[in-house]
């Protein structure tokens, strides 16, 4: 491809026949070098952005975008829907309902239904600890904007 450039091979196929000692040589590249290596991290970032056009915001593939980054050899990073609850409400005497409460449960906040998440990523906690916040920013990078989530340690 056009972007594929050896700068070794392509120096001494450059130099005419009669320089090409191995002191010239190595002379050149010296001197070629700083472009090699900026050669170099342009050819990490063009791959970089590729990966990341490559990934979006869909289950599959942010999960394979947290699991290639942070768990790659374990893979153990999941993405699960989130809790729908619905809301159970206590009325007052002067509302006149019925005052029988049943079992009742006490969620997060982040777990019903009207204000709860959209989503919940299952961390091991070894990564959570470490890199919360790495975790946190590639998930706000790939998410759509409108889509809410809870990190949960495993």
């Amino acid at each position: 491809m056009w972007y594929k450039v050896n700068y070794n091979k392509l120096l001494v196929l450059l130099t005419p026949t009669f320089l090409r000692k191995d002191v010239f040589i190595q002379f050149v590249q010296k001197v070629v070098s700083p472009i090699t290596s900026i050669y170099d991290d342009w050819f990490r970032m063009r791959n970089e952005n590729l990966y990341k056009l490559a990934h979006n915001g869909q289950v599959c593939y942010l999960r394979k975008a947290l699991n290639d980054k942070f768990d790659p050899v374990l893979r153990r990073i999941q993405i699960g829907n989130g809790n729908k609850f619905k809301r159970q409400y206590i009325y007052t005497r002067a509302e006149q309902k019925p005052k029988f409460l049943g079992t009742m449960y006490l969620y997060s906040r982040t777990d019903y239904a009207d204000t709860g998440v959209d989503f919940i990523i299952y961390v091991p906690t070894e990564l959570v600890n470490v890199q919360f916040y790495e975790i946190d920013a590639l998930i706000q990078f790939y998410r759509e904007g409108v889509k809410r989530y809870k990190i949960v340690k495993i």
